[in-house]
Formats: structure tokens, sequence, C-alpha cells
């Protein structure tokens, strides 16, 4: 939009809808954009998000447009202050869009990439708020089936942590349609639980794998299974054992716990937040008995059930990184609006 880019023929400083003013872009990823938007009746800034593909046939397009719905639906289901806002979801031009609060921050990816890894009690701290906004998404049937750093955006200046990207989420209960065909396998191969990548049914122990995944990757820089394609990665996942972690300090044996194959062997939500609060406190005498009774099984090869699932946009605007310190709280309990002011971060 405006100059080269396009979004439903509409350009940057157009109206979408009437109502929002369409700006700066935000961000891309493979099937979306976002862009910076005025809502002109509220008077008030927000992110709006369209689904921008092309070269699909009619079946994949109908796919993503009803899951770029879902993922609306599954954020404005949970209504938690670690999951994303959703003002309003719109069609215009026989496309989907989805209007959201302007969160002043960057992805967890953007901080690595950029600033460098975190220590593992920023780490933690992080994990605290995920684990809180996945648990509640738990408890009302939603799964989110796409953990990673590129979306979990942290806000800047309130330590606030927001989950992204409901795109994938499974609703559990009757009455709900199945966005993935036989042999489909939707998410980032170095974030997949193993038995999501052995195309058993997942469940809420699967996206705690993801969450371990993603600190791991927030302390070492890298997911601990990321190798040169999709198959190789999968096949790590599955079968390799987890390897030593170099930086993750009081925090590795947690990330062992959660990085378990046998699903049965990682903690639950509540164990969880435990282990990461007490990384949080400092108090870590314990910690590493906890992981040693949680050893991974061996599980059987992979198959190459990989679809191509493309990163998603977030709905962030860049700033500079301030690490996040928020308070311990309890699995279920919502933090504080605001929050504390974040810590600094020696470099």
């Amino acid at each position: 939009m405006g100059g080269q880019d396009k979004a439903a023929g509409l350009d940057a400083g157009r109206l979408l809808a009437g109502r929002y003013a369409l700006g700066e872009r935000l961000g891309r990823g493979g099937m979306g954009t976002v862009w910076r938007a005025r809502d002109e009746m509220l008077d008030r800034d927000v992110a709006v998000k369209e689904l921008t593909v092309s070269h699909l046939s009619e079946e994949d397009l109908e796919i993503l447009q009803t899951r770029m719905k879902r993922e609306a639906r599954a954020a404005a289901r949970i209504k938690h202050p670690g999951v994303i806002t959703i003002h309003d979801v719109l069609e215009q031009d026989g496309r989907p869009w989805i209007v959201m609060e302007l969160v002043d921050g960057r992805s967890l990816a953007d901080v690595i990439s950029q600033d460098g890894e975190l220590r593992p009690q920023e780490a933690a701290e992080v994990g605290v708020q995920v684990l809180a906004a996945l648990h509640r998404g738990h408890q009302l049937g939603v799964l989110h089936r796409d953990v990673k750093p590129a979306n979990v955006l942290l806000e800047h200046n309130t330590g606030r942590v927001v989950l992204l990207d409901f795109g994938i989420a499974k609703f559990e209960g009757a009455g709900v349609v199945e966005l993935t065909r036989p042999g489909d396998l939707v998410g980032s191969p170095d974030y997949l639980a193993p038995e999501r990548a052995q195309g058993e049914r997942p469940g809420p122990a699967s996206d705690l794998w993801a969450l371990g995944a993603t600190l791991w990757a927030a302390v070492e820089g890298t997911s601990p299974f990321r190798r040169d394609s999709p198959l190789s990665t999968l096949t790590a996942v599955v079968e390799e054992e987890l390897p030593e972690p170099a930086k993750a300090g009081a925090l590795g044996p947690v990330l062992a716990a959660l990085l378990a194959k046998d699903p049965a062997r990682r903690p639950g939500a509540d164990e969880a937040m435990q282990l990461l609060n007490e990384v949080v406190a400092g108090h870590t005498v314990g910690l590493r008995a906890k992981a040693a009774e949680r050893q991974p099984t061996t599980s059987v090869p992979v198959v190459d059930r990989t679809d191509g699932a493309p990163d998603h946009a977030a709905g962030a605007v860049p700033a500079g990184r301030t690490a996040p310190t928020v308070p311990t709280v309890p699995v279920g309990a919502e933090p504080a609006p605001g929050g504390p002011a974040p810590a600094g971060r020696p470099r």
C-alpha cells in the first residue's frame, strides 16, 4: 500500500470499511501483512492485518481465509492480557481483515536477532506470561499450535508479553471444522512437539513443548533442533537427544522438563509455572532433580509431512528493546494492568 504496496486496491491513507485510515506497513509474512491504521470513529491507532497471498487454488485460499477468521475468534475468546486484543473483523474486496490493538514493541525473534540472547531470568519472566496466556486458552479449549519467538511480542516500557497469531489454533468441541488435510503438518518445524511431528493428536503438552523450544531460543540464540531442512529438523525433533545448553543456566533443567519427548513426562501448566517462577525468584534448588525425573523417551522416525506453513506478520511497532520484568504469578492469574517498570539489561 502506498507506492509499491497494494492491499485489496487500497492505498495508504485510504479508508478501510469507511473507518480505518491505513498508514505504514508494520510487518509482512508469507500469508499476511500488518499495517498501522487510525480508527477515525474511536480516534485511536490500531493494527490491521490483511491476507496477502496469490497464485493459490480456490480451496487453499478458502482455508487461509478461514484460518484468519479463526485467529480472530480464538484471540477474542481467550480475553487475557497476554493475548492480543481483537477489535474488529471485516471483509472488503472478498478478503478478511483483522483489526487489533497496536502494541508498541518487538517480537522475541527480533529481540534475539538484533540484541542477542536473553539472560535466563529474563527468559523465565517471558515464559511466565506466555504460559499464563496459553493456560487460559487451554482452559477454554483453544490450542495455539504455533508458539515460537516470532509470535511472542514484548511491549516496550511495560514488561507486558503478548502472544500473537492464532491462525492455526485448534478449538476443542463439537462443530469445529478441521483446517488441515490428510498429510498436512502446519507450524514451524523446529517448534513442533515430537508427537505433532509424528502426526499424533496435539494437546496442551504440545504447546508447552513449543514454549520450551521458544525459551531455549531466547537464551541460546536458536531452537534446539533446527537443521538445514524441514525434514532433517523434524527428524531431530523426534529422534535426537536434547543438546546440553551453553547459556541457559538455572533455566536449563526447566527447559529439559518442557522438552521431554514423551508428553506424559512434561510438567503440566501448574508445575511449569512453579518452575519458571523459581527461576525468576532465583530459587533453583531442586530444579535439576525435577528435570531428571522427566527423561525423554525414544520415538520412531518421522516422515516428511510438512506443508511449508509460512510465518505471519505481527502487529508491532519497532521500538528499542527493554527487558521485561514481571511479578511471579500463579497459573491462570492475570498480571496487573501496566505491570512494573522494566529492568535495564547490561550488555
